[in-house]
Formats: C-alpha cells, structure tokens, sequence
C-alpha cells in the first residue's frame, strides 16, 4: 500500500483498495469493496461500506457515513455503486448513499464538490462538478444536480428534481420543481427569482451574454402566448448564444415534470 497511513484504531478491510498517500484516522472504518485513491484523507470516525469509490484528494471529516445503504423501502440489498470525485470536501455528519435498481444502481458525486455539515445525499443522485450544498441540505433520491450549482442552507431537494448548471437555491428552500440553468430560485415552495448574476459575474461570463439571457429569462417567463411557444420564440432569437440554449434545452427536456416559475409568471402550458 506504499505511503498509506493508517491509524491504529482504525478498521480497514483487507479487501479495501487504497492509493497512495491515503490517511485513514483514528476510529474510521472501511469496508471491502471501497475504493480510497491517491491522497484521500479520512480524518476521524468516517464510515465508508459498500461498494465506494472516493476520488484523488478527497477530505472527509469525522461522523461521516458513506455508502451503507439506502433509506428506501425499495432497496432489497443490491449490490449497488457510489461514486465520489476528486478533490472534494465531505463535512463532518454528512450521509452519501449509493444506487438502487430502480435508478440505474449508481449514486453519482463530481469533482471539487463541498457537501458541508449533516448534508445529505440519497441513492441514484447525479451531482455534477463544483456543487456546493450548504449546512443541513438534504437531496432526495435521483435528483439530478449539475455543474456549479449552489445551495444556501436547510434546503431540500425532492426526488427527481433537477436544478440546472449555475443554479443558485436560497436557504431555506423547498424546491419541488426543476430550476433552470442559470437561475434563482428561493422559497417554501421554491419560486424563480430571477437569474443568479452574481455566480455569472464570478465565473467570468460575458456581458453581452449576461444581457441575451436576462432578455430571454423575460421573454419566457412572460404571459404572452403559450410556455411552449414562448421558449421555442428565444431558442430562434438567440439561437447563436450558449447561455440561452442551455436553458432552452433544459426547458425542451423537461416534457410533463414542474419546472419552478416566477412567482407572477406562467405555470406552464
């Protein structure tokens, strides 16, 4: 195991695979299947079981419990995945589950995300790179969450919802409606409150499409016309800017599931 590091309280399966430079910390314990890569620390009383796969780099503090199984009355024992990318953060009483047959048997986690404090993550999940979830946000099962999303604290995320690439969700908000790209969403439940120009800005996007975006953010969430129709109208106009077609194909993929709205805007079709 080369310069792994492991701490004599701590519990470690001889079937588990560790990379090089792994810590493993006082109390922690590491099941069979589990997969630590180059550099993972664990720093104290972490969980990992399951078949887990934890990526290049990644910290995980202490109370963490990392792929037992599901809480879903579904889940019969499975031998399903959990997949954690490289470089992430992973705080102290977080709970990542893996997969289940009925959602393709993998839970999916990027790189450089930071689950922070008793987050949660449940089984068939898909969150992209860069995702941050704040304090005590709790994903439901087969959410999709895609790249550079952010959450603010005590959110919660029902199943199947998917909240699009630089989304932001105020805290305390119950999102039951899929958040597109690029937006703000806030509120018990959550409603669109505009775009999230601030993530833009730092991201270094471009002001000329910042200004494409907020024009067809207003033509879509207008009352003019028919949702559909309104969304095919801004794929036409601006048909040569990435920021509006991510939201428009967002939009197009998302045929009979609530999509979150302006709180004065259309509700659909």
């Amino acid at each position: 195991m080369g310069s792994v590091n492991i701490h004599p309280t701590a519990i470690v399966s001889e079937e588990a695979i560790l990379g090089d430079g792994v810590a493993v910390g006082p109390y922690c314990m590491v099941g069979a299947g589990v997969v630590l890569k180059d550099n993972v620390e664990l720093v104290s009383h972490v969980c990992v079981a399951g078949n887990t796969s934890i990526g290049e780099a990644t910290k995980i503090y202490p109370f963490a419990s990392i792929g037992h199984s599901p809480q879903d009355l579904k889940y019969h024992g499975e031998d399903s995945w959990l997949k954690i990318g490289a470089r992430c953060t992973i705080r102290e009483n977080v709970t990542v589950n893996p997969g289940t047959q009925g959602g393709g048997m993998e839970t999916k986690v990027g790189d450089d995300c930071l689950l922070m404090a008793n987050s949660h993550v449940a089984h068939d999940c898909r969150l992209g790179d860069h995702v941050i979830l704040a304090n005590y946000v709790g994903v439901a099962g087969h959410a999709i969450i895609e790249d550079y999303v952010t959450f603010g604290g005590i959110c919660v995320v029902r199943q199947h919802v998917r909240v699009g690439a630089h989304a932001f969700v105020g805290a305390q908000s119950m999102v039951d409606g899929d958040v597109i790209p690029y937006g703000m969403a806030v509120g018990n439940r959550a409603r669109l409150a505009g775009l999230n120009l601030v993530g833009l800005k730092r991201r270094k996007f471009d002001r000329e499409g910042i200004h494409a975006l907020r024009t067809a953010y207003r033509m879509i969430f207008s009352t003019e016309g028919t949702f559909r129709e309104r969304v095919k109208d801004a794929a036409e106009l601006f048909d040569a800017n990435d920021l509006v077609q991510d939201v428009v194909s967002f939009l197009n993929k998302a045929s009979g599931r609530a999509i979150c709205m302006p709180r004065n805007g259309s509700s659909g079709d």
